[in-house]
């Protein structure tokens, strides 16, 4: 948890995880992991996107059944909060999916194809 919310290395946490804000960097700084095999492909998105979406559908009817707003409030307002729900969530998601790879699966030893 600790380097999801610092965004560090999960080997030593000092180096930074990212070069950008979802770019993952090639190694740490401090102490030189390999940090380019760690893809966590479509999994954040997924387990941000299936929790967030059932939130937001109970929260539009409740909204809806109680002060019946137009249809274009509804149109605004709810993708604002999942835009910004996935923005702030992301980031951090994928570093858990990061450390839990790191943990549970040798990445750094990984033969890319084409070598031996």
């Amino acid at each position: 948890m600790r380097v999801a919310f610092t965004a560090r290395c999960p080997r030593c946490g000092e180096g930074s995880l990212y070069d950008s804000y979802l770019t993952v960097g090639k190694s740490c700084s401090s102490c030189g992991l390999g940090l380019a095999g760690h893809d966590t492909g479509d999994g954040p998105a997924f387990f941000i996107m299936l929790p967030l979406c059932i939130i937001v559908a109970v929260l539009a009817l409740l909204t809806d059944n109680a002060f019946r707003p137009p249809m274009w409030v509804h149109m605004t307002l709810w993708p604002l909060v999942i835009l910004v729900a996935v923005m702030i969530t992301l980031r951090p998601v994928k570093a858990v999916m990061i450390a839990l790879q790191y943990r549970h699966r040798d990445v750094e030893h990984i033969d890319k194809p084409g070598q031996k």
